[in-house]
Protein backbone atom coordinates (compact mmCIF):
# COMPACT_ATOMS: atom_id res chain seq x y z
CA UNK A 1 0.00 0.00 0.00
CA UNK A 2 1.30 3.41 -0.98
CA UNK A 3 2.04 5.82 1.82
CA UNK A 4 -0.60 8.57 1.65
CA UNK A 5 0.01 12.26 1.76
CA UNK A 6 -1.78 14.38 4.33
CA UNK A 7 -4.45 14.93 1.66
CA UNK A 8 -5.46 11.37 0.80
CA UNK A 9 -7.95 8.92 2.22
CA UNK A 10 -10.92 11.23 2.80
CA UNK A 11 -12.78 11.16 -0.48
CA UNK A 12 -11.95 14.82 -0.97
CA UNK A 13 -10.92 15.84 -4.47
CA UNK A 14 -7.58 17.53 -4.82
CA UNK A 15 -7.37 21.06 -6.12
CA UNK A 16 -6.45 21.61 -9.73
CA UNK A 17 -3.55 23.65 -10.97
CA UNK A 18 -5.96 24.82 -13.73
CA UNK A 19 -8.39 26.43 -11.29
CA UNK A 20 -10.22 29.47 -12.62
CA UNK A 21 -8.28 32.58 -11.69
CA UNK A 22 -10.44 35.57 -10.79
CA UNK A 23 -8.94 38.99 -10.42
CA UNK A 24 -9.58 41.01 -7.26
CA UNK A 25 -12.59 43.28 -7.70
CA UNK A 26 -12.08 46.99 -7.27
CA UNK A 27 -13.11 48.04 -3.79
CA UNK A 28 -13.45 44.51 -2.39
CA UNK A 29 -11.35 45.56 0.58
CA UNK A 30 -13.54 48.51 1.51
CA UNK A 31 -15.40 48.74 4.78
CA UNK A 32 -18.70 49.03 2.91
CA UNK A 33 -18.49 45.26 2.35
CA UNK A 34 -18.61 44.46 6.05
CA UNK A 35 -21.55 42.78 7.71
CA UNK A 36 -23.12 43.77 10.97
CA UNK A 37 -20.74 42.82 13.79
CA UNK A 38 -17.67 43.35 11.64
CA UNK A 39 -17.82 40.24 9.47
CA UNK A 40 -16.84 40.64 5.83
CA UNK A 41 -19.54 40.60 3.22
CA UNK A 42 -19.08 39.51 -0.40
CA UNK A 43 -15.37 38.88 0.05
CA UNK A 44 -15.98 35.30 1.23
CA UNK A 45 -17.41 34.28 -2.15
CA UNK A 46 -15.04 36.45 -4.18
CA UNK A 47 -11.93 34.91 -2.63
CA UNK A 48 -12.87 31.35 -3.55
CA UNK A 49 -11.74 31.67 -7.15
CA UNK A 50 -8.53 33.59 -6.49
CA UNK A 51 -4.97 32.37 -6.38
CA UNK A 52 -3.17 32.15 -3.03
CA UNK A 53 -1.04 35.24 -3.71
CA UNK A 54 -4.15 37.25 -4.64
CA UNK A 55 -5.83 36.26 -1.38
CA UNK A 56 -2.76 37.35 0.56
CA UNK A 57 -2.54 40.66 -1.30
CA UNK A 58 -6.21 41.31 -0.55
CA UNK A 59 -5.63 40.69 3.18
CA UNK A 60 -2.64 43.02 3.30
CA UNK A 61 -4.58 45.78 1.51
CA UNK A 62 -7.71 45.30 3.60
CA UNK A 63 -6.15 44.92 7.06
CA UNK A 64 -2.76 46.61 6.71
CA UNK A 65 -0.31 45.79 9.48
CA UNK A 66 -2.96 43.94 11.53
CA UNK A 67 -2.43 40.68 9.61
CA UNK A 68 -0.68 37.84 11.44
CA UNK A 69 0.32 34.35 10.34
CA UNK A 70 0.24 31.26 12.54
CA UNK A 71 2.53 28.30 11.96
CA UNK A 72 3.01 24.96 13.69
CA UNK A 73 6.29 24.45 11.80
CA UNK A 74 4.84 21.12 10.79
CA UNK A 75 5.44 18.88 7.80
CA UNK A 76 4.20 21.31 5.14
CA UNK A 77 4.33 24.60 7.03
CA UNK A 78 7.17 25.96 4.93
CA UNK A 79 4.88 26.67 1.97
CA UNK A 80 2.65 29.34 3.52
CA UNK A 81 5.56 30.81 5.49
CA UNK A 82 7.45 31.33 2.24
CA UNK A 83 4.40 32.58 0.32
CA UNK A 84 3.42 35.16 2.92
CA UNK A 85 6.88 36.47 3.71
CA UNK A 86 7.68 36.95 0.01
CA UNK A 87 4.85 39.50 -0.05
CA UNK A 88 5.31 40.90 3.48
CA UNK A 89 8.64 39.96 5.11
CA UNK A 90 7.77 41.69 8.39
CA UNK A 91 4.50 39.85 9.05
CA UNK A 92 4.32 38.52 12.64
CA UNK A 93 4.46 34.71 12.76
CA UNK A 94 2.78 33.16 15.81
CA UNK A 95 4.29 29.85 16.92
CA UNK A 96 2.44 28.12 19.75
CA UNK A 97 5.04 26.28 21.83
CA UNK A 98 3.20 23.72 23.93
CA UNK A 99 6.41 22.55 25.61
CA UNK A 100 5.78 19.08 24.18
CA UNK A 101 6.95 19.52 20.59
CA UNK A 102 9.53 17.28 18.95
CA UNK A 103 13.16 18.46 19.14
CA UNK A 104 13.12 18.30 15.34
CA UNK A 105 10.25 20.81 15.25
CA UNK A 106 12.14 23.31 17.40
CA UNK A 107 15.20 22.94 15.17
CA UNK A 108 13.05 23.29 12.05
CA UNK A 109 11.53 26.49 13.47
CA UNK A 110 15.05 27.84 14.05
CA UNK A 111 16.09 26.90 10.52
CA UNK A 112 13.13 28.54 8.79
CA UNK A 113 13.28 31.58 11.05
CA UNK A 114 16.86 32.17 9.96
CA UNK A 115 16.35 31.19 6.31
CA UNK A 116 13.21 33.33 5.81
CA UNK A 117 14.01 36.09 8.29
CA UNK A 118 10.81 35.45 10.22
CA UNK A 119 9.49 37.87 12.81
CA UNK A 120 8.64 35.10 15.25
CA UNK A 121 6.18 35.58 18.11
CA UNK A 122 6.29 32.54 20.42
CA UNK A 123 3.10 31.94 22.43
CA UNK A 124 3.20 29.71 25.51
CA UNK A 125 1.06 28.71 28.45
CA UNK A 126 1.93 30.69 31.60
CA UNK A 127 3.45 27.61 33.29
CA UNK A 128 5.96 24.98 32.19
CA UNK A 129 5.24 21.46 31.00
CA UNK A 130 6.49 20.03 34.29
CA UNK A 131 4.29 22.36 36.33
CA UNK A 132 1.37 21.58 34.03
CA UNK A 133 1.70 17.84 34.64
CA UNK A 134 2.08 18.37 38.38
CA UNK A 135 -1.16 20.33 38.40
CA UNK A 136 -3.28 18.46 35.84
CA UNK A 137 -1.52 15.17 35.12
CA UNK A 138 -1.10 13.77 31.61
CA UNK A 139 -4.44 15.02 30.30
CA UNK A 140 -3.90 13.57 26.81
CA UNK A 141 -4.20 10.11 28.36
CA UNK A 142 -7.65 10.86 29.81
CA UNK A 143 -9.85 10.41 26.76
CA UNK A 144 -11.29 13.03 24.45
CA UNK A 145 -12.37 15.27 27.32
CA UNK A 146 -8.88 15.29 28.78
CA UNK A 147 -7.35 15.90 25.37
CA UNK A 148 -9.69 18.82 24.78
CA UNK A 149 -8.72 20.31 28.13
CA UNK A 150 -5.03 19.88 27.32
CA UNK A 151 -5.44 21.57 23.95
CA UNK A 152 -7.37 24.45 25.49
CA UNK A 153 -4.68 25.17 28.08
CA UNK A 154 -1.54 24.54 26.00
CA UNK A 155 -2.66 25.69 22.53
CA UNK A 156 -5.93 27.60 22.30
CA UNK A 157 -5.47 29.97 25.22
CA UNK A 158 -1.89 30.97 24.23
CA UNK A 159 -3.04 31.57 20.64
CA UNK A 160 -5.96 33.67 21.84
CA UNK A 161 -3.59 35.83 23.88
CA UNK A 162 -1.15 36.18 20.98
CA UNK A 163 -3.86 37.45 18.63
CA UNK A 164 -4.95 39.97 21.25
CA UNK A 165 -1.39 41.09 22.05
CA UNK A 166 -0.63 41.62 18.35
CA UNK A 167 -3.91 43.44 17.71
CA UNK A 168 -4.74 41.00 14.92
CA UNK A 169 -7.65 41.79 12.63
CA UNK A 170 -6.80 39.03 10.12
CA UNK A 171 -5.24 35.65 10.84
CA UNK A 172 -3.59 33.62 8.07
CA UNK A 173 -3.54 29.83 8.50
CA UNK A 174 -2.36 27.03 6.22
CA UNK A 175 -5.41 24.76 6.36
CA UNK A 176 -6.48 22.85 3.24
CA UNK A 177 -9.78 21.17 2.48
CA UNK A 178 -8.19 17.89 1.45
CA UNK A 179 -6.33 17.41 4.74
CA UNK A 180 -9.25 15.93 6.64
CA UNK A 181 -12.99 15.45 6.62
CA UNK A 182 -13.29 18.18 9.25
CA UNK A 183 -11.79 20.66 6.76
CA UNK A 184 -13.55 19.58 3.57
CA UNK A 185 -16.12 22.40 3.67
CA UNK A 186 -13.92 25.21 4.99
CA UNK A 187 -14.23 28.50 3.09
CA UNK A 188 -11.25 30.56 2.02
CA UNK A 189 -12.38 33.23 4.49
CA UNK A 190 -14.31 32.91 7.74
CA UNK A 191 -14.84 34.80 10.95
CA UNK A 192 -13.39 33.33 14.14
CA UNK A 193 -13.06 34.87 17.58
CA UNK A 194 -13.58 38.40 16.30
CA UNK A 195 -10.85 37.98 13.64
CA UNK A 196 -11.12 37.46 9.89
CA UNK A 197 -9.46 34.08 9.30
CA UNK A 198 -8.00 33.56 5.84
CA UNK A 199 -6.83 30.22 4.40
CA UNK A 200 -4.72 31.24 1.37
CA UNK A 201 -3.91 27.70 0.20
CA UNK A 202 -7.25 26.13 1.16
CA UNK A 203 -7.69 24.55 -2.30
CA UNK A 204 -4.11 23.48 -3.01
CA UNK A 205 -3.49 19.88 -3.98
CA UNK A 206 -0.74 17.59 -2.72
CA UNK A 207 1.02 18.02 -6.06
CA UNK A 208 0.95 21.80 -5.80
CA UNK A 209 2.40 21.74 -2.29
CA UNK A 210 5.20 19.40 -3.32
CA UNK A 211 5.91 21.41 -6.46
CA UNK A 212 6.21 24.59 -4.41
CA UNK A 213 8.72 22.98 -2.04
CA UNK A 214 10.78 21.85 -5.01
CA UNK A 215 10.57 25.10 -6.98
CA UNK A 216 11.75 27.27 -4.10
CA UNK A 217 14.10 24.81 -2.41
CA UNK A 218 12.31 25.10 0.93
CA UNK A 219 13.81 22.84 3.63
CA UNK A 220 11.63 19.94 4.75
CA UNK A 221 10.70 19.04 8.30
CA UNK A 222 13.16 16.34 9.45
CA UNK A 223 10.34 13.99 10.49
CA UNK A 224 8.90 13.88 6.97
CA UNK A 225 11.57 11.35 6.04
CA UNK A 226 10.62 9.21 9.04
CA UNK A 227 7.03 8.55 8.02
CA UNK A 228 5.23 11.49 9.61
CA UNK A 229 2.52 13.03 7.42
CA UNK A 230 1.34 15.40 10.17
CA UNK A 231 3.18 16.33 13.35
CA UNK A 232 2.31 18.14 16.56
CA UNK A 233 3.14 17.19 20.14
CA UNK A 234 5.27 14.14 20.92
CA UNK A 235 2.62 12.30 22.99
CA UNK A 236 -0.13 12.69 20.39
CA UNK A 237 1.69 12.29 17.05
CA UNK A 238 2.84 9.09 15.39
CA UNK A 239 4.17 8.14 11.97
CA UNK A 240 1.89 6.77 9.32
CA UNK A 241 1.63 2.99 9.02
CA UNK A 242 0.03 0.89 6.33
CA UNK A 243 -3.75 0.80 6.67
CA UNK A 244 -4.01 4.11 8.53
CA UNK A 245 -5.75 7.27 7.39
CA UNK A 246 -3.52 10.33 7.73
CA UNK A 247 -5.85 11.82 10.35
CA UNK A 248 -5.31 8.74 12.52
CA UNK A 249 -1.68 9.78 13.05
CA UNK A 250 -2.83 12.59 15.36
CA UNK A 251 -4.58 12.44 18.73
CA UNK A 252 -4.75 8.61 18.75
CA UNK A 253 -7.30 8.71 15.92
CA UNK A 254 -9.91 10.13 18.30
CA UNK A 255 -10.13 13.43 16.44
CA UNK A 256 -8.29 15.63 13.93
CA UNK A 257 -8.57 19.19 15.25
CA UNK A 258 -6.78 20.54 18.32
CA UNK A 259 -9.20 23.43 18.80
CA UNK A 260 -7.14 26.26 17.30
CA UNK A 261 -9.30 26.18 14.21
CA UNK A 262 -12.63 25.37 15.84
CA UNK A 263 -12.87 26.67 19.41
CA UNK A 264 -10.79 29.86 19.46
CA UNK A 265 -13.83 32.10 19.44
CA UNK A 266 -15.44 30.31 22.39
CA UNK A 267 -14.99 31.23 26.02
CA UNK A 268 -12.04 29.50 27.68
CA UNK A 269 -12.84 26.27 29.48
CA UNK A 270 -13.16 26.56 33.23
Amino acid sequence: MKKPSDFEGHGVPSGSSNREERQPQEGSESKSGEREGGELGGAEADLEGWRAAERLEWAFRRFGDRVVLSSSFGIQAGVLLHLATRLRPEIPVVFVDTGYLFPETYRYADLLTERLGLRLHVARAPFSAAWFEARYGRLWEKGVEGLDRYNELRKVEPMRRALEDLGAACWLAGLRRAQARTRAELPALQWQGGVAKLHPIIDWSDEEVEAYFEEWGIPRHPLASRGYVSVGDVPTSRPWEEGMLPEETRFFGWKRECGLHSRLGQAPAS
